[in-house]
């Protein structure tokens, strides 16, 4: 996932064969389910052991293939992953007009390939993930980033958690689906885009751009939402409907500066360090949108008490204040309240003998869906309340409405979910991150973030040292998006 919406390249806020003792680790298709109290799937064998069947073989194949292809910024192609794709689908007998390798550069290839239906539904379903992975240095590594590991319960290597589980699944399943000979009611096109993760050349921008009718859909699922683990217990399937706005501004403070052995009151650091302090001391309002309404709603029935009282209080209206100050108190709820600004990148000065000429600190804002980002500009001028301090946006920022929810998408996945793990509720959620989702809601294409794959939400390596995600958890998420591709590719007559 995405941290960040600059396209200048610093993009974004998820081998060894597997031995046949490591094949037991895997769900049974189609029975039976996992309690939401079960043991942690790194730690224990599911109750629905058994061997691997063909399908979970060829998705392994595929993911290892994709984690074993660079995809990276700086030195990998995913060009070469997604024309390994591509072959892997013509083999399996999809007509090579319709699967494509559409790129403006040669190292960003993006594949996208349809499978027709009957042309009696609505518009397409597309399934999107992305090949781009962030860098990963094999010196900080205790495994090699680019070889598919399976070790202790995981399937280790950079992308296996973000995002090249999701392209593995899409690309096995829509095998699936065409050797069993289903017939869709509208078309599903898979798409596996560049440049989601860093790089100025992203994906799904350009095909909008340039290839729209390759990839327009009535309906999106991408990453962003997912299965999360706790202690070893499945807590909650997410469900992510939209996304805070990525939007960045430069503070600077100019000075004529001069000699330091004569020091000025008008000091261009001084100035700028109490605009940040001013900053830090500040909280915007409190704002909750339909999407994380229900997420605290849904949430307060599986944390501590303490912590249940303060999401039935956020709720109310207007918000209890000590449910304000207890969720403020925790950044990952903090982030879900409120629109947030923090000082990330400082600079100033010229030399150790001079009064700084300039002085400049770099702002990242996470704002509310809804919000404006000139609102936001204004505020922070309000708040540092010196007009001495220029503040400058940077690069633009791309608001998009949430995704609606609505029971023709919501239904499947609570069914779906409860068939795989009864008990286990379907959460809605707003990523303060950003993904390409946006790219699609701004089109009008409605987006949602689900996958069905868990993965533990207190140690999450997406973009770290050693990512991983449970070997079991692969294979649920592999029979999961399968069960949801079929029930969103038939329409309601």
């Amino acid at each position: 996932m995405s941290e960040s919406r600059r396209r200048t390249g610093g993009e974004k806020l998820c081998r060894c064969p597997v031995l046949a003792a490591s094949l037991l680790a895997v769900i049974a298709l189609g029975a039976g389910s996992f309690p939401a109290g079960a043991q942690d799937p790194a730690a224990a064998a599911s109750p629905l052991t058994r061997r691997m069947d063909a399908h979970e073989q060829r998705a392994l194949e595929i993911y290892r293939e994709l984690i074993e292809i660079d995809t990276t910024h700086d030195s990998g192609s995913t060009t070469e992953a997604a024309e390994a794709m591509a072959a892997r689908l013509i083999a399996a007998g999809f007509p090579a007009a319709d699967v494509q390798v559409l790129a403006e550069l040669p190292r960003k290839g993006n594949l996208v390939a349809r499978y027709r239906g009957r042309g009696e539904g609505e518009a397409a379903l597309l399934l999107l993930a992305h090949l781009d992975v962030v860098e990963a240095d094999s010196a900080d590594w205790s495994v090699p980033p680019f070889v598919l590991l399976e070790r202790d319960g995981f399937y280790y290597g950079r992308g296996t958690l973000d995002d090249k589980d999701e392209a593995a699944i899409y690309v096995a399943n829509l095998i699936r689906l065409r050797e069993e000979g289903f017939v869709p009611d509208r078309d599903i096109v898979v798409a596996l885009t560049a440049d989601e993760e860093g790089g100025p050349d992203n994906g799904v921008e350009w095909l909008l751009e340039r290839h729209r009718d390759a990839i327009d859909a009535g309906l999106a699922v991408n990453e962003g939402g997912g299965g999360a683990l706790r202690a070893g217990r499945r807590i909650a399937n997410y469900v992510q409907t939209s996304e805070k706005i990525y939007q960045s501004y430069d503070l600077e403070v100019v000075n004529p500066g001069g000699h330091s052995s004569r020091p000025e009151p008008d000091n261009a650091i001084y100035r700028l360090a109490n605009a940040l302090t001013r900053l830090q001391g500040f909280a915007f309002p409190v704002s909750l949108n339909d999407t994380t309404r229900r997420y605290f709603e849904l949430t307060s029935a599986s944390v501590d008490p303490e912590l249940a009282a303060a999401m039935r209080g956020i709720v109310r209206t207007p918000p209890d204040p000590a449910a304000v100050a207890a969720l403020t108190a925790i950044p990952t709820y903090n982030a879900l309240i409120r629109t947030t600004c923090v000082a990330t990148l400082l600079e100033a000065g010229h030399a150790e003998n001079a009064l700084p000429q300039r002085a400049r600190a770099t702002i990242n804002c996470r704002i509310l869906p809804g919000e404006s980002p000139d609102e936001v500009r204004a505020t922070l001028a309000r708040v540092i309340a010196d007009d001495t301090v220029t503040i400058t946006p940077l690069d633009i920022a791309r608001p998009s409405d949430p995704s609606p929810l609505v029971e023709g998408i919501i239904g499947p996945i609570e069914r779906i979910t409860a068939e795989l793990w009864p008990d286990v509720p379907v959460i809605p959620m707003m990523s303060t991150g950003a993904t390409d989702s946006l790219y699609l809601r701004n089109v009008g294409i409605p987006v949602y973030g689900v996958s069905g794959i868990f993965s533990d939400i207190d140690d999450n390596r997406a973009h770290g040292r050693d990512e991983r995600l449970p070997v079991e958890s692969f294979y649920e998420g592999l029979e999961f998006l399968y069960r949801l591709t079929r029930e969103l590719a038939v329409t309601d007559d």
